[in-house]
């Protein structure tokens, strides 16, 4: 994977940047991880796990084992072609598993995008797509147009994120924002507001105690494309408040958009006074250039995004990430099928969400997402 490196802009540069993502394909790259280690490092680790294997193991675990042999006697005579698209979000986990995978089936070709959620799902409901990778649960609108066009699906949840809010290292002004002062700053009613302190009035009006500095403010986002704007805005603070408000659940459009996280952290980071929300991974990938914000839900306390209160959902902007697979191109394409069954190998998934800086889900979790697989 490569890594668009964080530089700090002048506002012309950052400017540009965002024109250029606006005129792109939107494919993002996914964050830097160190060098996945070799297939054949992990199965000296699932042998030496065999030979401390106790008696009176139960039936199950021997028929993975089996199913995991039976897997790895197949390695190398796979070949054909795979297509994933979707969240910017969830690439860099697919993209990493497809690394993953290739050590041992060099022969199979597979294409990672990630133009965003709604994107993906439009690609996959055309059949363009085996994967789509969504960092939303597919919507109404979305399943219709999959069952219309004769494409059944089976969703399996890989991970979990926490949709992180995000400054300028040098914004030393502020430290946690509440929903109130989200909605007051990005929410439908912003529109027009570029000062922090301009949102203050509305955000106290809604509950908020926080002191908002007197400092202009610019705002870098992801587009209407994304599932993260999608649950930023249906789901998190912008939800929260709208329909009380009588406001639409949008965000204000005056903002600098992109369905590329590197450009969005860039832009965040390029600004003193910024403000903006990506996926975790990326967030933290960039944590030497961009300050992670503590976050309170109505009534809350001011949590930060770590992995420990992301994966307890004490983090109030944690949510599930998914994949979404075509059940008959899983059935005719034995190398998607090996590919799935590989991605959702516990010890696969947990060593490329925790290079990735993702959340693993507990084992029973997973366990359900395998038996969603299994059951298909």
């Amino acid at each position: 994977m490569t890594t668009t490196r964080t530089r700090r802009l002048g506002a012309l540069a950052i400017a540009a940047v965002f024109a250029a993502g606006a005129c792109g394909t939107g494919a993002n790259q996914s964050p830097t991880a160190s060098a996945i280690p070799s297939q054949g490092t992990q199965s000296q680790a699932t042998e030496s796990q065999a030979a401390e294997s106790q008696p009176g193991e139960s039936q199950a675990a021997e028929s993975q084992a089996g199913e995991s042999q039976a897997a790895e006697s197949q390695a190398g005579d796979l070949s054909g072609e795979i297509a994933i698209s979707g969240s910017s979000t969830v690439q860099p986990i697919s993209q990493g598993m497809a690394e993953l995978f290739n050590q041992a089936n060099p022969d199979v070709a597979i294409r990672v995008d990630g133009p965003g959620t709604g994107d993906g799902f439009q690609l996959f409901c055309a059949g363009e797509t085996d994967i789509s990778d969504a960092s939303r649960a597919i919507d109404e609108e979305e399943a219709a147009a999959c069952e219309a066009a004769g494409i059944e699906y089976v969703e399996l949840q890989v991970a979990i994120d926490g949709l992180s809010v995000i400054t300028s290292t040098a914004n030393e002004a502020v430290t946690c924002l509440s929903y109130a002062d989200l909605y007051a700053l990005i929410g439908p009613e912003a529109e027009g507001v570029d000062n922090w302190n301009d949102a203050e009035a509305l955000a106290h009006e809604l509950g908020s105690t926080t002191d908002l500095p007197d400092a202009e403010l610019q705002i870098f986002g992801p587009g209407e494309e994304s599932g993260t704007y999608d649950y930023f805005v249906a789901d998190g603070p912008i939800a929260e408040f709208a329909e009380a408000q009588g406001q639409e659940e949008v965000s204000r459009k005056d903002y600098n958009s992109s369905p590329n996280d590197n450009v969005i952290v860039e832009g965040v980071a390029g600004f003193d006074t910024s403000l903006g929300w990506v996926g975790y991974a990326f967030a933290q990938e960039n944590a030497a250039t961009v300050k992670l914000l503590e976050v309170s839900a109505p009534d809350g306390e001011c949590v930060a995004p770590t992995p420990e209160a992301i994966a307890s959902n004490e983090y109030p902007l944690s949510r599930p990430l998914f994949i979404y697979v075509d059940k008959a191109k899983a059935e005719s394409n034995p190398a998607l099928a090996a590919y799935v069954d590989f991605y959702l190998d516990e010890a696969n998934l947990t060593q490329v969400n925790d290079e990735v800086s993702y959340i693993n889900l507990e084992s029973s979790a997973l366990g359900e997402t395998r038996s969603a697989w299994e059951g298909r």
